[in-house]
């Protein structure tokens, strides 16, 4: 797949292609249905397809200081887009060049006269340009004049309403990753390169593969039954502590997966820990021993979840 960024000039191949736009952040059922409805009327036209993302997320554009949020990764999003048959990925700056652009100049400077695009997919709710002033009612109008099918994907639905970014967030948050994964239709996942901590796990028998947050959300703290996708393809299941784990000091957030039945070397690796089941929120233990004990416990039943 071709990545791009919003300031590179469009590759040959790419002029006149469909592109998929939105933040596709969570790549839930709403998002595939957008980007499946871009890579049909791709098909039919003999165009490639591109998606676009945004990065930064406009929200840490304008709200510099808000939690972390991030579902996916732009490579776990790149991973994504080409299962779901897109031939490239461009990624938007969201700067304070593209936020003061009006919704015209996005359409008729960006879109058509430098990204040469024959087709635009987006969903039915998506805005843009200076203000939001732009819709889809504007880019249907506007369309035509430069050269530019514009199709509006409706909301899918789930129990409980319209699939969304903010629902999965939510769950998360909650400590409900399994809701997460049937809005996302696959396990919320964190991908990171494995760090060297204190090795404290392996004086009590458990040794974890650490991994910083980064800029992804922070689902609740807690345990969780897990599974690790390693680079060579192989799956493992574990349970992960992901928090500050209260019991050491000083707090330090991490998410720490330990992997069953496993005893290879994985630092300086990038690995994948997707989320199951939410076992338990973390605590503090006044021993070492009363810790172990419970981690054993935790093990068993993730065990047990994941079989």
């Amino acid at each position: 797949m071709i990545r791009l960024t919003s300031q590179d000039p469009i590759p040959d191949e790419l002029h006149g292609a469909v592109m998929a736009l939105g933040n596709f952040d969570g790549v839930h059922a709403g998002h595939q249905a957008v980007i499946g409805r871009a890579v049909d009327l791709g098909r039919a036209k003999g165009r490639p397809v591109i998606v676009a993302t945004f990065d930064p997320h406009p929200v840490r554009h304008f709200k510099p200081d808000a939690a972390p949020f991030r579902l996916t990764s732009l490579d776990q999003r790149q991973t994504l887009f080409a299962e779901l048959g897109a031939d490239a990925m461009m990624v938007f700056a969201f700067n304070a060049e593209l936020a003061g652009t009006s919704a015209e100049d996005f359409v008729t400077r960006l879109l058509a006269e430098r990204f040469h695009l024959s087709g635009v997919v987006t969903g039915s709710d998506f805005t843009f340009g200076k203000g939001k002033r732009g819709n889809v009612a504007m880019l249907a109008a506007l369309g035509p004049g430069v050269g530019i099918e514009a199709v509006a994907v409706d909301p899918v639905l789930a129990t409980g309403g319209a699939v969304s970014s903010s629902r999965i967030r939510e769950a998360l948050w909650a400590g409900d990753p399994q809701e997460a994964a049937r809005l996302m239709t696959r396990p919320f996942a964190i991908r990171g390169i494995v760090q060297h901590g204190d090795k404290v796990g392996r004086t009590i028998g458990y040794p974890t593969a650490n991994i910083d947050l980064g800029t992804y959300i922070r689902p609740k703290y807690g345990i969780y039954a897990v599974t690790g996708h390693l680079p060579d393809g192989r799956v493992l299941k574990g349970a992960a502590s992901l928090g500050i784990r209260p019991t050491f000091d000083p707090p330090k957030e991490l998410l720490e997966p330990f992997f069953f039945d496993f005893s290879e070397d994985l630092y300086g690796q990038e690995i994948e820990v997707a989320f199951h089941h939410f076992l338990r929120p973390e605590a503090k233990f006044d021993s070492l021993d009363a810790l172990v004990a419970q981690m054993d416990r935790d093990c068993e039943r993730a065990r047990e979840l994941l079989a």
